[in-house]
């Protein structure tokens, strides 16, 4: 059974903020480049006004929509809808468990004959939700589904500009985030030109800590407290790739036998994945296929990212087909891994 990548759509605000407007919010005096250490110049934000709200719920209904568009199958031909959004706001303020989203999403374009359930894996949850579609379908419980990520994630921007209260804080990640939203159909009809080749992921308990998303613990706001200086060392990045080289080993694979055309990593950081690619390039032993990157315009858009970079990337007709794509996750957990596809049905 070979699965492939049958369709994409995205979403995002119209509303774009720049860095420089995220670091003139501080409440504390402006000690920091936060563009020159990350690469990231803009995110698009969100439209809070209730007559026109964008929550996590209405970007992913977007984004569906723009998927369904570019699929050969119609909603009521999906047979799981799987939603791995981090956040999950349908109303201001509000934070939606119940019900799954999953539910609500299938109901709302009329896929009511879909299976359907919510997974999180922080921002590895896209990449996981097509593990989880591709192990389904090649067990033979499904032929085909619909993994989406819906992520209203600046509040915590919001909260971090208002507490920041030093030159190195918790929540300085915090003001690299953006808001979209992003869709992907898998089927089992791949083939040479169109073929999911493996996606496997490892979470190392060892640093779970370091990245956590939470209620505020001085206002009623939420936020995200990350310890960069461990979540960005060689010896993190080191673990990552010691685990792609088990695999390869294990699968009789090697670097320069897959050939991948493009790699792209998850957007936290223009230095960090130059960084990330010199550790590979020394750990392998051979240069590094190009990345393809959308942090500088769209920030860190948690689990959307790997997809928003191929469907930007898709609609600038910057990826020929036939193209063999490499996707590198890193999330909280912490989570590691890889996703390889070759792709040439897909467009945006």
């Amino acid at each position: 059974m070979r699965t492939r990548f049958e369709s994409l759509g995205a979403y995002t605000p119209s509303t774009v903020r720049s860095t420089e407007d995220v670091i003139s919010s501080l409440s504390v005096p402006r000690s920091l480049d936060l563009e020159r250490i990350t690469g990231i110049k803009n995110r698009h934000v969100h439209n809070s006004d209730p007559d026109d709200y964008e929550s996590s719920f209405a970007m992913a209904l977007h984004a569906i929509d723009d998927c369904l568009e570019h699929s050969d199958y119609s909603a009521d031909e999906i047979d799981v809808v799987i939603s791995v959004s981090i956040t999950r706001f349908r109303e201001p303020d509000i934070h939606c468990f119940a019900p799954a989203f999953a539910l609500m999403l299938r109901n709302a374009i009329g896929a009511t004959k879909a299976l359907h359930f919510d997974l999180s894996n922080a921002c590895a949850g896209m990449i996981t939700g097509v593990l989880v579609l591709d192990r389904m379908i090649k067990a033979g419980v499904v032929r085909n589904g619909l993994v989406v990520s819906g992520e209203q994630i600046t509040p915590i921007a919001d909260t971090a500009a208002r507490e920041i209260s030093q030159p190195y804080d918790p929540q300085f990640a915090a003001l690299t985030v953006g808001d979209a939203a992003v869709a992907v159909v898998v089927d089992d009809r791949g083939d040479d030109n169109d073929e999911i080749h493996y996606v496997e992921l490892n979470t190392a308990a060892y640093g779970a800590e370091f990245c956590i998303g939470m209620p505020s613990d001085k206002t009623t706001g939420i936020a995200m407290y990350t310890d960069n200086r461990q979540l960005a060392s060689e010896h993190r990045y080191q673990q990552a790739l010691d685990r792609m080289s088990d695999f390869m080993k294990e699968t009789g694979r090697t670097w320069e036998s897959e050939k991948y055309d493009y790699w792209i990593h998850h957007q936290f950081s223009g230095p960090a994945i130059e960084y990330i690619s010199q550790l590979a390039e020394q750990h392998f032993g051979t240069p590094m296929p190009q990345a393809l990157n959308v942090l500088e315009e769209y920030g860190n858009t948690a689990s959307t990212s790997h997809f928003l970079v191929l469907h930007e990337h898709l609609a600038q007709q910057r990826i020929p087909r036939g193209s063999k794509v490499l996707l590198v996750p890193e999330a909280s957990g912490i989570v590691s891994g890889h996703l390889a596809a070759t792709i040439s049905r897909l467009e945006a």
